[in-house]
């Protein structure tokens, strides 16, 4: 099943690029090519067949106008510091912001993502910045990330706890994961929809999650309108 955290995200960016409340968008939506498929929009891209899944995403991102901007995303940006130069994964990348930024500071970086569409906009968003970044379409629920092979994972915005495994061995020693996305206390914000709970991290879940890894940075934090887990931690 995708991530339905993911289509909130993709939502809200929307929102905001149009300039529009939330819930208008969500009707704009479904009155164009990216149709709900059960009873809210969260449930966009859900369903058995996985290339219908892929063209509701393709659909999703298939606009100039990059969706989660081409910033890159707060927390990474803010301690980019922290990673080596080395070979890096960007899980769920989707149009690039943070696959391009790390390339920008000398980072070899694999982009992995369920939609082309976005990946081609990652792509000529590197061409943009004259940096280069290696795509991979894959839908990551069967994606194997290959053992001890990069300095530095990111994984913002996306929840798959079924991952976190193939994340922890995908490090190399001394590698660093950097793991933001949220958490329950969304339920409780403005902007709140109707996202179902286990889309969201517990509080102290993800902590939990890398205890056996050295934990640089580790928060939880709440503003009113995201609330978020935000983890930077070293494996031993």
């Amino acid at each position: 099943m995708p991530n339905m955290q993911r289509v909130y995200r993709a939502l809200l960016g929307l929102s905001i690029v149009a300039g529009l409340p939330l819930a208008h968008v969500r009707v704009a939506l479904a009155k164009g090519e990216v149709q709900p498929k059960g009873a809210n929009a969260y449930q966009m891209v859900t369903g058995e067949d996985s290339d219908d899944d892929r063209s509701h995403w393709d659909a999703l991102f298939n606009t100039r106008t990059y969706v989660f901007g081409k910033d890159p995303a707060p927390f990474l940006r803010d301690n980019v510091a922290l990673l080596p130069i080395g070979r890096a994964l960007d899980i769920a990348a989707g149009e690039g912001r943070n696959a391009v930024f790390l390339a920008k500071k000398g980072i070899s970086v694999d982009a992995v993502d369920y939609s082309e569409v976005a990946l081609r906009k990652s792509r000529r968003l590197a061409k943009e910045h004259h940096v280069t970044i290696t795509t991979i379409n894959a839908d990551l629920q069967h994606y194997t990330i290959k053992p001890e092979s990069y300095d530095t994972i990111i994984n913002i915005n996306y929840l798959q706890r079924s991952l976190i495994p193939q994340i922890k061995k995908g490090l190399k020693r001394g590698g660093i994961i950097v793991y933001e996305n949220y958490t329950v206390d969304q339920l409780e914000n403005a902007l709140k929809q109707n996202i179902r709970r286990d889309y969201l991290l517990s509080k102290g879940e993800l902590r939990e999650l890398f205890k056996d890894f050295q934990i640089l940075i580790y928060r939880e934090t709440n503003d009113g309108k995201d609330a978020v887990a935000s983890l930077i931690a070293k494996k031993p």
